[in-house]
């Protein structure tokens, strides 16, 4: 992957009422990669990619699309980025057809839409209205509307939420073919298998700053539980023992049954524990973590 970044962002800041919502926050986005901004609800991640968009003027800090200003040189942006926002709507009886010609004409050199709607599954659905429309079909023709200016880049807010899982992963199908065709994806979400499942790397911002960036992997590999054992013990666990087991991340207890998050060490210590006190694990799993458990070891040693 080209390591040339096609969006920048530097020391950003933006404070509504006095309180710092974007704190300081700085990435970069390399030319032809999915890369993923993850967080809670409230953490900063919307405002500072409305930064990117040219939508808000940062109180400091420098971002750059392309090299350009997006406030300074906001049309010229405008030619190289798309966005579907956060909060998205179109007037209720306006056609498929009719919504993808109005964008279309937005635009010096669009898509060709019809090959765009093929694409995404909308053909079928160019004589219906918006408000007709499920869910997952106006998530399709938000991302057609996002791509038909025919941009460098594309910035997809909360692009999945309120969708039904299968609708969901139909819609990460869609996300991974347009970066195959050669766009670059900046991905705002808060749902971390879909992090996990997209992204090339990511950066976890809570409480409007950067915790930690990197590949999903690498997060996964720098968290304190790498890995993750389950049972159901044979006898009652002495709670101090467990408490006492080395690089133990993490211990619950839920309906009897165990589950540790920690690392290989972690592991080797808990069988040699139930072997000494002659317990059985009944439905032993020993799994690796996800970028979910990562995210948690993040965020709570950032509180």
């Amino acid at each position: 992957m080209p390591d040339n970044p096609v969006i920048e962002v530097t020391g950003l800041r933006k404070s509504y009422g006095g309180r710092a919502v974007v704190d300081g926050v700085s990435f970069t986005v390399r030319e032809g990669e999915i890369f993923g901004i993850l967080g809670p609800n409230g953490a900063g991640k919307t405002t500072t990619v409305e930064c990117v968009e040219g939508l808000r003027v940062p109180d400091a800090g420098r971002v750059r699309v392309a090299g350009l200003d997006p406030v300074a040189d906001h049309e010229q942006v405008a030619r190289v980025l798309g966005a579907q926002l956060q909060q998205s709507e179109l007037q209720p009886k306006l056609t498929v057809r009719e919504a993808l010609q109005l964008y279309a004409a937005f635009h010096d050199r669009p898509l060709d839409w019809r090959p765009l709607a093929e694409r995404l599954g909308l053909t079928d659905k160019l004589t219906t209205r918006f408000a007709q429309l499920s869910g997952g079909q106006k998530q399709r023709l938000f991302i057609a509307l996002a791509l038909i200016g025919n941009p460098r880049v594309v910035v997809l807010d909360e692009l999945t939420t309120g969708l039904d899982p299968r609708a969901r992963r139909d819609t990460w199908q869609l996300i991974e073919d347009v970066r195959a065709s050669g766009v670059t994806v900046l991905l705002v979400t808060h749902f971390m298998e879909e992090a996990q499942r997209l992204c090339d790397r990511v950066a976890v911002i809570d409480r409007g700053r950067v915790a930690a960036l990197d590949t999903p992997e690498g997060l996964i590999r720098r968290s304190a539980g790498a890995t993750v054992i389950s049972f159901t013990p044979s006898a009652p666990l002495d709670e101090r023992a467990l408490a006492a087991l080395p690089a133990l991340a993490r211990a619950e207890h839920k309906d009897g049954r165990v589950t540790l998050s920690g690392t290989d060490e972690t592991v080797n210590a808990v069988i040699t524990l139930l072997a000494r006190h002659h317990i059985t694990a009944h439905q032993l799993r020993v799994t690796d973590a996800t970028l979910d458990d990562a995210y948690l070891d993040l965020t709570e040693a950032a509180r």
